[in-house]
């Protein structure tokens, strides 16, 4: 009970490491936010590669049924972090952002023959930008620099508990519940250069306590003693995820420090999320060589999103139009000559994937930007005289968005995930 509230302490911590953003992007203001990576170290250093993997020592959340394949006698603890430097061109002028963040803590073990139980904290959606945009304005005869100041923070994470279970040889089940959170703040400040002139402001925000569902399954294939292959399914139903959007409008004289605002919102007015499916294979040989396939939809493009007009009649509605069905590929694998073999080099596990995924949003009635990624990793075994079965993953990732006429953006990033993997409940016998 000791070391069980020890990991829920660190994930205490790492819940307090959430509320950091993780980003500088500005395609993070549209929708809920950037789409977080939901992999845990190893799935990392294939570039989120996982739907068909089923490990005795890590802890897989992006198929639940995987838990099923935990090893028993042990209690497994996974926490990553990670930093990264991003470049944004737009008509020939380049800078750079650095971010940092704690992105998950996850724990997992086996509860009975063929059922393994996890549970954790991870990421969902996450939203940071800062940025201005300057041009001029005439009023009357007076022309005026104009600044338009666009910020937003916040995102959305998960907290969840889920199982895995094979019922019958070679097929297994399992489902993740979650409870789905944060809040979503978004401004755009326009000033201008003679005082006299009122400042206006928009403020946006939603607030989400909600749940999110996600089923598993796997069914494996022996073709040979050496030889398997694991198909993987997963599956996560739309629903409303409510936010309350709200819309404050202000009009502020800075020589009488005058504010005159205006609310927008609604009943009818929410957050949704939508239907996800996922399908990916692995081939297994001989437990060193793993190589695979996953391919995932979410149907945004079904859903309406809360729309907000600021004019003289200053109406909300939920209007269709501004999502897209996202699409993603992931290509990738891993080698480790011999998990227990005596020459450490050999232990090592040495992984590479790549991605492509279609954006879920519209910028202005266009496609948002594309995505491609590449990465590479290590799971790196710890040996010392108390423990061999601890894996510290590293991993380097490229990520690329763009799109034509917008700004690109160009992302270094490394993840380091370390997994504790402990013989907690084994029992003493003492003669």
């Amino acid at each position: 009970m000791k070391k069980l509230f020890i990991a829920a302490l660190m994930m205490g911590v790492a819940n307090t490491a959430f509320a950091q953003s993780g980003t500088n992007s500005p395609y993070s203001q549209y929708g809920l936010g950037l789409q977080s990576e939901q992999f845990s170290g190893f799935n990392r250093g294939m570039n989120g590669l996982g739907l068909g993997f089923r490990e005795h020592n890590q802890v897989n959340y992006l198929n639940p049924a995987s838990y099923s394949a935990l090893d028993s006698l042990t209690f497994i603890f996974d926490m990553g972090a990670s930093g990264q430097i991003t470049n944004l061109e737009e008509n020939g002028k380049k800078m750079n952002a650095r971010n940092s963040s704690f992105d998950y803590a996850v724990a997992a073990f086996r509860a009975a023959p063929h059922l393994g139980v996890s549970f954790g904290l991870v990421p969902f959606t996450t939203m940071g930008y800062n940025f201005n945009a300057s041009g001029t304005t005439t009023l009357g005869n007076e022309t005026l620099k104009s600044t338009n100041t666009y910020s937003g923070d916040g995102g959305l994470h998960q907290v969840y508990l889920g199982a895995g279970w094979q019922p019958v040889k070679g097929l297994s089940v399992g489902a993740n519940i979650s409870y789905l959170w944060g809040d979503i703040t978004k401004s755009v400040v326009l000033s201008f250069s003679n005082a006299s002139v009122s400042t206006l402001s928009k403020n946006y925000s939603a607030s989400v306590a909600s749940y999110k569902l996600d089923l598993g399954a796997q069914y494996l294939l022996s073709l040979s003693d050496k030889n398997k292959v694991i198909l993987g399914f997963t599956y996560s139903p739309k629903h409303k995820i409510g936010g309350n959007p709200e819309l404050v409008t202000s009009t502020i004289n800075t020589n009488t420090s005058v504010v005159v605002s205006d609310t927008l919102s609604g009943n009818g007015l929410r957050l949704d999320l939508p239907d996800m499916y996922g399908a990916g294979f692995t081939y297994n040989y001989d437990n060193s060589l793993k190589v695979g396939a996953d391919f995932t939809v979410q149907r945004w493009g079904k859903l309406p999103q809360p729309t907000f007009a600021s004019d003289n009649s200053s109406t909300s509605s939920m209007q269709y139009g501004n999502y897209l069905t996202r699409k993603k590929l992931t290509l990738g694998g891993e080698y480790c000559p011999r998990e227990y073999d005596r020459i450490f080099v050999r232990r090592v596990h040495y992984r590479a994937g790549v991605s492509y995924a279609t954006p879920y949003y519209k910028i202005n009635g266009n496609n948002g930007p594309k995505e491609v990624s590449a990465s590479l990793g290590f799971g790196i075994p710890i040996v010392n005289s108390m423990n061999n079965r601890s894996i510290l993953n590293i991993s380097g990732q490229w990520v690329r968005q763009w799109a034509p006429g917008m700004i690109k953006e160009n992302t270094f990033r490394i993840n380091i995930g370390l997994t504790f993997n402990e013989r907690w409940f084994m029992k003493w016998k003492v003669e």
